[in-house]
């Protein structure tokens, strides 16, 4: 099995490759990448919003794809900017809101008051696992700390779209995306603590 699953992601990875090589090729900027894996987002997030589960699941599959591309190319072709970083972080926000969103119109449009509720949980702790992140490391080095990062959100809402479970897939991002979040405080309350002990003038 586990020579299947190499030979499986060894195959991924070659075609990958083989994609980002010719995006290269024919110059297309990354920027451009990144923009269009939002909107194919905001394609899933409507495909959600009318209770197409699978065809959303495959178009978020899609949009991961893309969003892997845009740093290959990148560091492909050369093009790494400080700039491309932070319009790919933007656009991966207003993605993963614009796709809560999307459930957040289903539910409402099937009257159910309380999955609305728990989908708009669950994008208030999708917004603060990454806000956390970012303001944790602009006072301390790394703050990773947690189970919900983009890339295991982006495999929960695959297989809730997939196996039709979107219900029990909310319940795990809700819980995990607030647990992330206390973590990433805790995390640098302790950091910045030992860090004020570190520099206290000896007596």
């Amino acid at each position: 099995m586990a020579g299947i699953s190499n030979a499986i992601g060894q195959a991924g990875k070659s075609i990958i490759d083989v994609i980002v090589r010719f995006l290269s090729a024919i110059r297309v900027h990354p920027n451009l990448i990144t923009f269009a894996g939002f909107l194919i987002s905001v394609g899933a997030a409507g495909a959600f919003a009318v209770g197409a589960w699978r065809t959303g699941a495959v178009v978020v599959i899609l949009a991961g794809l893309f969003d892997i591309l845009d740093g290959a190319v990148a560091r492909t072709s050369k093009t790494v900017t400080g700039f491309g970083a932070f319009f790919d972080s933007v656009l991966d926000r207003y993605g993963d809101m614009a796709i809560m969103i999307g459930l957040m119109i289903y539910y409402m449009s099937v009257s159910n008051r309380f999955y609305v509720i728990l989908a708009a949980v669950v994008l208030m702790g999708t917004v603060m696992v990454s806000y956390t992140r970012a303001r944790a490391e602009s006072l301390v080095v790394k703050c990773k700390i947690g189970f919900l990062e983009r890339p295991e959100r982006l495999v929960l809402m695959v297989i809730g779209g997939l196996f039709h479970r979107m219900e029990a897939v909310l319940w795990v991002m809700a819980v995990l995306s607030h647990l992330t979040v206390i973590g990433r405080i805790y995390f640098t309350w302790q950091e910045l603590k030992f860090e004020s002990i570190r520099n206290r003038p000896k007596l």
